[in-house]
């Protein structure tokens, strides 16, 4: 879809994006010192702390793809929220007051604190380094997403605003500014969706509310029509139309291809069987892009060249009840609960998609409907990552389980979130924000929900842009909603890209060229070249958010927390709990975790799909989540090496 900007959208976004430079720039003054720029001299209050987490947690991928999950596929988004919060409960019993006990500035310095390696420092940074670069790639992908409907730019220019305004508020007071810049966005999110969730109760549920949005265009279903009947024209009631015979490609595909004789062009119909009678099948009018690499000028978007013109093309708003209990055309308003069991009781259009691969080397997506009862919506086991639930492959089960335990065991072990238990005064402090932050995000995920539900029958979808949900539902309540929902999620992704780089300035400056290179440098001298690192981090992440735009963002993240849960996970846990852990355990665990993460993410169906462009079937590895073997692995390794390079001593306490 294309989306125009308003000036109450510009102006709210300049306020907001102008607050936040100005937080930083107040703060500028009491970051002079490496303690202060990197650990906020560890004097922040711990209810700002919390929340601070909470904002740091509650990123692009929270906000924009949890709740685009569930309005594309349903309760899945919200399983995965689940695994998100479950891993706080590991921070909270097993790391939070230990990682305090532990550190100073870096995850580095409380894996070392008992060893003083350098072997320990440079690992542990080119780990930090790693996740961190991985957590930043959906959070540019978010900021591109905001970007385009919110100010009417393209993707890159999303991706290059949010790398500069972050450059420049990392650079001018560094964890200080980040943390209250985390505090803003982390409250504002959560009341904003409150608001937003009263005002979706409010409304109520609909028939047909996509109508609403494009009073010029009804998306069409025929039938119900007998078997034998789909070659057959005029039995489909297309007149003065050829049905295209299915051949070579086609034959497998469940789509029927209408050739209009006047304009001679190409419809594409999905073909779903009758719920009711298996003889019967009814036609779905879908929505296509036409992309050709080596053609010159606009994809084809609905058989038109892509715009907004009287001879152009534009993908429809989506997201539909087609059916209420009771038959009825409108609730009124809902209860939370009786806003599920409506949803539970009706049934909806849900939307997929298939890429065909044409002879030219062009590529069809064929966007198409899928009528879906409520129950199955709020159901697991609707999108791809998690279809193992219902699905009888061994490798399905497998990658579901290898996601959530991902999920569980990363939150623990990432460095931006483990950084900022240096940033209160105590251990009891560092327990407690991690409480005020569980509550905070607990609270969030529940409005996900309904947020997500919302949107999937707000008939305001973009069925390209599973990213876009939340601000295009704000956006069927008028302008100034999604000039504010946009506005803060794009202050969400500002303040979890600071944190993120911060994160990886600390690992370079403090663990790689002082811990592991051993290059003297005075106070001073440290703030220049974390600030100078922080530019070349930014760098990097704007180049990764551009290449990867079509994926979602919490798919993203779920690498991440793959990543971070193989490498650093069984070091951290092990190093706090094993007292036979040894400097080269620790080293070898964080090599071989985080490589074979990287490796198995590198070689999955998904990236051969989404970023190589080749064949899924060709990919390396069965399936795409990596954690059940890696994290496993970790563990096994640290304690193998460590019980072969270990001496009778034991580890000082």
């Amino acid at each position: 879809m294309i989306h125009e900007a308003s000036w109450i959208a510009v102006l709210i976004f300049a306020i907001f994006v102008g607050l936040t430079l100005a937080i930083s720039f107040s703060f500028a003054g009491k970051t002079k010192s490496s303690q202060g720029y990197f650990a906020a001299h560890g004097e922040v209050h711990w209810i700002v702390n919390g929340i601070a987490f909470a904002g740091d947690y509650l990123s692009a991928a929270s906000f924009l793809g949890i709740c685009g999950m569930i309005a594309f596929y349903g309760y899945d988004g919200f399983l995965y929220s689940i695994g998100y919060l479950a891993g706080w409960i590991v921070a909270l019993f097993v790391i939070a007051e230990p990682i305090k006990r532990l550190g100073k500035y870096t995850f580095a310095d409380a894996l070392d604190a008992k060893f003083n390696s350098p072997g320990i420092k440079f690992v542990a940074a080119i780990s930090t380094l790693c996740v961190s670069i991985f957590y930043l790639i959906p959070q540019m992908v978010g900021a591109g997403v905001l970007i385009q409907p919110l100010l009417g730019f393209p993707h890159y220019a999303g991706v290059l605003i949010v790398g500069t305004v972050v450059t420049l508020i990392v650079t001018t007071a560094g964890m200080v500014s980040t943390t209250y810049v985390q505090f803003l966005k982390g409250s504002l999110l959560v009341i904003f969706s409150f608001i937003l969730v009263v005002m979706i109760l409010n409304r109520g549920l609909k028939v047909d509310m996509q109508h609403e949005h494009h009073k010029h265009h009804e998306l069409k279903i025929l039938g119900p029509f007998k078997e034998g009947t789909v070659s057959d024209p005029k039995a489909l009631g297309f007149a003065d139309s050829e049905v295209i015979k299915s051949e070579g490609i086609w034959k497998e595909k469940p789509f029927v291809r209408v050739l209009d004789s006047q304009s001679k062009q190409t419809s594409y119909w999905k073909i779903e069987k009758s719920k009711s009678d298996a003889r019967e099948f009814y036609l779905y009018e879908t929505q296509t892009i036409l992309t050709n690499p080596k053609a010159v000028g606009k994809p084809l978007v609905n058989g038109l060249p892509k715009g907004k013109g009287t001879q152009e093309g534009d993908l429809w708003a989506v997201g539909s009840i087609t059916k209420l209990p009771g038959n009825v055309k409108e609730t009124g308003p809902l209860g939370p609960l009786d806003f599920i069991r409506t949803i539970q009781e009706s049934e909806i259009i849900l939307w997929g998609n298939d890429k065909i691969k044409l002879d030219d080397d062009s590529t069809l997506t064929i966007y198409f409907p899928k009528p879906t009862l409520g129950k199955d919506v709020l159901s697991p086991g609707n999108h791809p990552s998690l279809k193992g639930i219902r699905s009888e492959k061994i490798t399905d089960k497998l990658n579901f389980i290898s996601l959530m335990l991902a999920l569980f065991c990363g939150t623990a072990s990432l460095p931006h979130i483990l950084i900022r238990y240096y940033t209160v005064k105590s251990q009891s402090c560092a327990r407690n924000s991690t409480v005020v932050g569980i509550s905070t995000i607990g609270l969030f995920y529940i409005l996900t929900m309904f947020l997500g539900l919302g949107a999937m029958t707000s008939g305001s979808l973009d069925v390209s842009d599973s990213n876009m949900a939340a601000p295009l539902l704000a956006r069927s309540f008028g302008e100034v909603m999604f000039a504010m929902i946009s506005a803060i999620a794009f202050t969400t992704v500002l303040g979890t890209v600071s944190g993120l780089i911060v994160a990886a300035s600390g690992a370079v400056v403090h663990d790689l060229l002082l811990g592991f290179l051993k290059i003297p440098m005075k106070d001073e001298t440290k703030v220049k070249a974390g600030k100078i690192s922080c530019i070349f981090v930014g760098i990097i992440a704007i180049v990764l958010g551009i290449l990867f735009q079509k994926m979602n963002v919490n798919y993203l993240v779920g690498w991440a927390f793959s990543v971070a849960a193989s490498a650093n996970l069984p070091s951290l846990v092990m190093l706090l709990f094993w007292k036979k852990t040894t400097k080269e355990g620790v080293i070898c665990a964080i090599i071989v975790g985080m490589f074979s993460s990287l490796g198995w993410i590198l070689s999955c169906s998904d990236t051969f799909k989404d970023v190589y462009g080749l064949s899924p079937e060709s990919a390396l590895v069965p399936f795409s989540q990596p954690g059940i073997i890696t994290i496993p692995l970790g563990f096994i390794t640290l304690i193998v090496v460590s019980l072969l390079t270990g001496s009778k001593k034991p580890l000082p306490s």
